[in-house]
């Protein structure tokens, strides 16, 4: 019982404290509808349909979905660095609890937030020409869930290495960026060089993408067959959240 307070009060803090920041959450959400809709429609113009197997609007949209959850989920991370700098962490780890707690209370704030947030772009489908029915709904939900938690476990391992905020903003270029454009969430991952689409494979991005194509447009172009998808992300999942463990409690 104990445990599962310390994960209860570390997700609702991260809540609260996201929850305060009404412009954080216009920013996050003022990002993904700028490339849905700016990006989107200028490249509709360029792409032809034969290319992505649909219109190519809907074809980005679970890849917009994609960027929120990726963007959300690694910078949710920041918290770890933040309480470093300010001394919040020393409190928490000199309590009588595991670091696992800690570490599943932080990746599971993560996955609510980054979960929200993609959830409130699946409201703007209709406007693209997706009309989801209510399986496809709570399909499209589980796959987000799942792939919050692994990028929110995969931004804590990243934050274990950094003591300030400032070099933690570096991976904007060095990881997310590159994980983002090898996820096929703009393009096939068929058209892609041998080596890109090799290195796409390594990204769970790539998984959690093709996951909500198969739910949102299973007759468009598909690059991995559904239960791969799962399989992937949720073994990945297991891996990183593992790993983030063992090296928070490395790094702490």
């Amino acid at each position: 019982m104990i445990e599962l307070k310390v994960v209860y009060v570390i997700v609702m803090r991260e809540l609260i404290k996201f929850f305060r920041e009404k412009s954080k959450l216009v920013s996050t959400m003022a990002r993904p509808l700028i490339w849905l809709f700016f990006v989107g429609m200028g490249m509709s113009r360029l792409v032809p349909q034969d290319i992505t197997g649909t219109d190519y609007m809907r074809f980005l949209f679970p890849g917009i979905i994609g960027m929120t959850i990726l963007f959300s989920a690694i910078f949710s991370s920041i918290s770890i660095i933040w309480d470093k700098e300010f001394g919040f962490l020393k409190e928490i780890l000199v309590a009588p609890v595991s670091r696992f707690s800690i570490v599943l209370g932080k990746a599971l704030s993560g996955t609510l937030l980054s979960s929200l947030q993609a959830m409130l772009i699946m409201i703007v489908s209709p406007l693209i020409g997706i009309y989801p029915e209510m399986g496809q709904i709570a399909g499209s939900v589980l796959v987000i869930i799942v792939l919050s938690f692994c990028i929110s476990a995969l931004g804590i391992i990243i934050a274990s290495f950094y003591e300030s905020l400032e070099s933690f903003s570096m991976i904007m270029n060095f990881i997310v960026m590159p994980m983002f454009f090898l996820s096929g969430a703009m393009y096939p991952l068929k058209k892609l060089p041998l080596v890109l689409k090799y290195a796409a494979t390594l990204n769970p991005l790539t998984y959690g993408i093709d996951g909500l194509r198969h739910i949102l447009i299973p007759h468009g172009m598909l690059d991995f067959p559904f239960y791969l998808d799962i399989f992937v992300l949720l073994s990945t999942s297991a891996v990183f959240l593992f790993l983030s463990t063992y090296v928070f409690e490395r790094g702490k």
